[in-house]
């Protein structure tokens, strides 16, 4: 069993098989989830686990060129949008109908416990050379 870094089997080998230019949906519970992308539901319960925790786990175990986030999130989630704009200095901001027609073209979707709205960003996978 792994000691260290990410323990789900199915996330862990869902990132494992990302390549440079993949798109990694991560979530809240409430956004609507395309058809298509391979889904790793880690949602446990309301707020469990909670958005920030679960971006903080990929980052530590992704390579990421940018990320696209819903405009709305500055004014209905300040929270997440500051632990966005921190993460993500350039990050990129569109609709929230954008992010959702963006993300029929993640790889992956990473769904969390999060309740509160807006908490959704779309990242592009980068490389580590």
């Amino acid at each position: 069993m792994k000691r260290t870094g990410i323990l789900n089997r199915h996330l862990a080998g869902a990132l494992a098989e990302l390549g440079h230019g993949d798109g990694v949906l991560v979530c809240d519970a409430g956004m609507p989830i395309p058809d298509g992308p391979r889904v790793v539901d880690l949602a446990f319960r309301a707020g469990v686990p909670a958005f920030a925790e679960v971006l903080d786990g990929l980052l530590a175990e992704l390579v990421v060129e940018g990320a696209t986030a819903a405009q709305e999130v500055r004014e209905a989630n300040p929270e997440a949008s500051a632990l966005l704009e921190e993460h993500f200095p350039a990050l990129d901001l569109v609709s929230h109908e954008r992010l959702k027609e963006l993300s029929a073209g993640a790889r992956l979707v990473v769904r969390t416990g999060e309740a509160r709205p807006y908490a959704n960003v779309l990242l592009r996978c980068g490389v580590f050379f």
